[in-house]
């Protein structure tokens, strides 16, 4: 239920803004607003105003739209043909139909503007555990290692690393990276990429380059036993100590949470010899890892066993990097975010065209809900950088020149500009038939995809 909450005003909200920009442009240009909804089907409140536009609140929050007055979706009284849609310049027609993603990419700005105003704290972007298969050890980079650069685009935080990282995917091409040792040496390195993660559905760059993130150490403190579960069986207990595990002939000692997880998820099944601490003794307990399936028929272990609260330590100052500005560099900054995600989508989608990201990065409402919820439980902040990212997406996608969205329209407008008058009604019946075929295409591509990520 708070996912589905989570969701709806997440989407209402962009939903307006969207149809606001509509409408307030259309009204700038004289042309009368017949309706202005929220949602669809048969309304559910609704008010109308001194100008004849009802507002209305409708059920399936999937959407909205606004209902303007046109010739050609109905008679028009011969004293009202001057506020008709269709008796519009080309040009004001084209501001009308691009208004909804210029006011997408508006929002982006304003919510970037105040998350750079409030200021955003990130991890540093030090080196963690280093993959001595993976490229990066290859290029000498090591565990303490900090990266400041990617490209010479200067990164100060993971995040911001992240992001540097992942419009790489798709390429063939060099990467280069300006890093820098515990002795403050700079030096810069590159790798090379050859069709980079194309073929993966979840791409991980870091992980993919062979190095992960500075962790904090935690302690293997077991801080909840699950009823009926392995460690249960086990004889297992809040507050019980991991020290080692031994699995055939082979013992690990488990300086860490994430240790004693790696091993129970890669032995599903399997007997495992633990060595655990209770209340200052060290005692010997067997452990048998239930058997789970998960994506690509992979098997992991589980026992039903939770982390202990009090074992994950404060973070250090020194580890965290904060970010904030005033009012007119918030603002520069937050035109600079927005442009920079309108041309990673724009990217990402032309590397898809030809094959360079695989379609299963699509997602669909099952995907946007889980990290709505997800944002939202993270506070205002994450929420609102949430919503610009998805603002820029509902903008870029109806700016693509496919009939039934804003693109398609402005195209038939623009084409109509050239060539001195409109295109056929007949032309335009099949381009829009065309484009919602390909649109619910993508439609079910992105279902499917949500549905496989469940």
């Amino acid at each position: 239920m708070s996912t589905l909450l989570t969701f709806i005003l997440a989407i209402s909200i962009l939903v307006v803004i969207h149809e606001f920009g509509h409408f307030w442009v259309a009204r700038r240009c004289g042309v009368k607003v017949l309706r202005f909804s929220v949602g669809f089907g048969k309304p559910l409140w609704s008010y109308t105003d001194k100008l004849g536009t009802e507002f209305s609140i409708a059920p399936i929050p999937l959407g909205g739209y606004v209902k303007m007055l046109d010739q050609r979706e109905g008679e028009v009284n011969p004293e009202e043909l001057h506020q008709a849609f269709n008796q519009k310049t080309v040009w004001q027609r084209i501001a009308i139909a691009s208004a909804g993603p210029i006011a997408n990419f508006i929002f982006a700005v304003f919510a970037y503007w105040s998350i750079f105003m409030m200021g955003m704290t990130g991890f540093v972007p030090v080196v963690g555990n280093v993959d001595t298969n993976g490229p990066a050890y290859e290029q000498g980079i090591q565990s303490g290692d900090r990266i400041l650069a990617v490209a010479d685009v200067a990164v100060g935080s993971f995040q911001e690393l992240s992001w540097q990282l992942i419009s790489y995917i798709g390429e063939t091409t060099e990467l280069s990276l300006t890093v820098e040792d515990g002795n403050q040496i700079q030096r810069t390195i590159t790798i090379p990429l050859d069709r980079w993660l194309t073929d993966q559905e979840t791409p991980d760059p870091m992980k993919a380059l062979g190095f992960q993130p500075r962790r904090l150490a935690i302690a293997a403190v077991i801080g909840e036993v699950v009823s009926g579960g392995a460690a249960e069986a086990a004889g297992l207990k809040t507050g019980d100590r991991v020290l080692s595990i031994s699995h055939d002939g082979n013992k690990t000692e488990v300086a860490d949470w994430r240790d004693w997880v790696a091993v129970v998820r890669d032995n599903p099944s399997q007997v495992l010899d633990l060595q655990i601490e209770r209340d200052g003794r060290k005692i010997s307990v067997q452990l048998i890892p239930a058997a789970k399936e998960i994506e690509n028929d992979k098997t992991i272990g589980f026992v039903g066993a939770g982390l202990e609260p009090t074992a994950i330590p404060e973070v250090p100052s020194d580890w965290l990097a904060e970010t904030k500005f005033g009012p007119v560099d918030s603002l520069i900054q937050a035109a600079v975010k927005t442009q920079q995600l309108i041309v990673f989508t724009l990217e990402s989608l032309w590397k898809m065209i030809l094959g360079d990201l695989s379609v299963k990065n699509l997602s669909g409402p099952i995907t946007i809900a889980k990290v709505a919820d997800s944002s939202a439980s993270n506070g205002l902040q994450a929420f609102i950088g949430f919503l610009a990212l998805l603002s820029v997406s509902l903008g870029v996608l109806n700016l693509l020149p496919i009939p039934v969205l804003d693109g398609g329209h402005i195209l038939f407008y623009a084409i109509e500009a050239i060539r001195g008058r409109a295109l056929s009604e007949r032309t335009q019946i099949v381009a829009v038939q065309v484009g919602m075929a390909l649109l619910m295409s993508l439609m079910v591509i992105a279902f499917y995809n949500d549905i496989s990520r469940l």
